[in-house]
């Protein structure tokens, strides 16, 4: 795959001090119409050897365009706090918005090659990571963002001579590190797996441009014509196209029956019997939360169901048992402008806790197959991946330490209006009940076939759903207090025989 990198391809300073005017010229244009336009983004990731010129291509690229629309961020060995995090969150964060540049100095790439070149993986454990980034990027592009991978290379050779003339200079001597050298003497054994992380992730949404690093006019020339042909390609038609609807497995039913289906309603506790088991289990889950091994978990509840399901009150009895520092309730409304010039799941992975924190989503990442589908307000290829999105994206979070669980409240469409006349009349209820919520009642069955949908292909091992019946209030904050209490203690356990 590198050889016709290694070919020795050079461009005159001469033909250089021709073309760069013009293709300067033509990339701050094009720039420019991006801004205007502010259909999608662009994310540019700088890969390769060391010493083949990427810094000096970055700062290029920073000085022929406008810098304030290009948003460069370099990413080294992650901090204390980006450990505490899946490993995918730091990219998340610094994602561009619509109609922005972003260029990655480092990348998702980074870690998976580097920990298989010092034996810290093994081979099917960086064939795992590549298919994860696949995922990532075909999100990324279904999403509408415009996605360019350079990768520089030099040969051996002309990787030593590179780091031998750098290092000999007083002025350039900085950029030569031990870390380089130690690279260096693994070169092929780097060249194999780059050579197989490249191959396995070059798509045709993602393809690798790979550059010649040793002549420098040859791959600022090279890097500045592939960015400037892709954003015109892209200017011309900014909205990508469709993708096709995704093939989800068919789900096996017992004589028909959905999951909602099988939930009993009929389920009461006595005010006594209510009194006593929420003192117990909310003791309990103040102890649990106490445990020292909880510093190294991220608990993540999603709370989602029918309107005037009882949400925010079984909410409240959670927090009740808790110290305010503990935890952060998320509530989660209409996207804001800035939310809706990233990916969708962007303002999800913002809001993520660390490990040893306690993050209450009140609503959440589950908009997509619920309101945005029954409401239109996405089109159904959206929806239809978001199966897939969110499941990966739950997956990550489990690998990382992050125990998710997630509930369903639901009641019958009956008792829905009866607490929506019930809040109608009660003047300090009033504020609960909106004309929103009346229409989504006129839309209970799409509503109810969007919920089915939903928990039969996200409930995972991983993360699997909580169906509570909230026909009765009280019954339904036991059981939700139950089931919390129950998963951390199973956590618990597996953590302390991990050790």
């Amino acid at each position: 795959m590198f050889e016709a990198a290694e070919l020795g391809q050079k461009i005159s300073k001469e033909v250089f001090k021709k073309e760069e005017p013009k293709l300067r010229q033509e990339l701050l244009s094009a720039q420019y119409e991006l801004k205007k336009q502010s259909k999608f983004p662009v994310v540019v990731l700088i890969a390769g050897v060391d010493g083949a010129g990427k810094g000096e291509t970055v700062n290029l690229l920073n000085e022929w365009m406008d810098p304030r629309y290009i948003e460069t961020r370099a990413f080294g060995l992650p901090n204390d706090v980006e450990r505490a995090m899946p490993p995918m969150w730091r990219f998340w964060m610094n994602m561009p918005a619509k109609g922005r540049i972003g260029i990655f100095f480092g990348h998702w790439y980074t870690a998976p090659i580097l920990e298989r070149a010092y034996g810290e993986i093994k081979t099917a454990e960086l064939d795992a990571a590549l298919s994860e980034i696949r995922h990532f990027e075909k999100m990324l592009y279904d999403e509408g963002a415009l996605l360019l991978k350079f990768w520089f290379h030099l040969s051996k050779k002309l990787q030593r001579k590179r780091l031998k003339k750098l290092a000999a200079d007083k002025d350039t001597a900085w950029r030569v590190t031990k870390t380089d050298w130690k690279h260096f003497e693994l070169y092929d054994k780097f060249r194999k797996i780059s050579e197989r992380a490249l191959r396995e992730s070059s798509q045709a949404y993602a393809p690798w441009t790979i550059v010649e690093g040793m002549d420098p006019e040859y791959r600022s020339l090279t890097v500045g014509r592939t960015l400037l042909d892709a954003l015109k390609k892209r200017l011309k038609n900014p909205e990508p196209p469709k993708p096709m609807l995704p093939q989800l497995p068919a789900v096996a039913r017992v004589k028909g029956k959905r999951m909602l289906d099988t939930l009993d309603l009929t389920r009461t506790l006595t005010d006594k019997e209510y009194d006593k088991q929420l003192t117990k289990l909310q003791g309990r889950l103040n102890l649990l939360l106490r445990d020292p091994a909880c510093a190294n978990i991220a608990l993540t509840l999603v709370f989602e169901g029918c309107d005037a399901a009882g949400k925010g009150g079984t909410i409240r009895r959670v927090t009740q048992a808790l110290d305010a520092r503990q935890y952060r309730i998320v509530p989660i409304a209409a996207p804001t402008d800035e939310e809706r010039a990233h990916p969708y799941l962007w303002r999800f992975w913002r809001r993520l806790g660390k490990r040893g924190t306690f993050t209450i989503f009140d609503r959440s990442w589950y908009g997509r197959v619920l309101v945005e589908r029954v409401e239109g307000f996405c089109a159904e290829s959206d929806w239809q991946r978001a199966y897939t999105e969110i499941n990966d994206f739950e997956e990550q979070l489990h690998h990382a330490g992050n125990i998710t669980v997630k509930f369903w409240l639901q009641v019958s469409k009956d008792e829905q209006l009866r607490r929506f006349k019930e809040r109608e009349a009660t003047p300090f209820k009033r504020f609960k009940i909106t004309e929103e919520d009346w229409r989504n009642r006129e839309k209970w069955d799409a509503y109810q076939n969007a919920v089915n949908d939903m928990v039969e292909r996200t409930s995972t091992e991983l993360a699997p759903w909580h169906l509570i019946s909230s026909q009765d209030k009280h019954a339904a904050r036991i059981d939700v207090l139950r089931v919390l209490c129950d998963t951390i203690e199973d956590a618990l356990k597996r953590a302390r025989k991990r050790k």
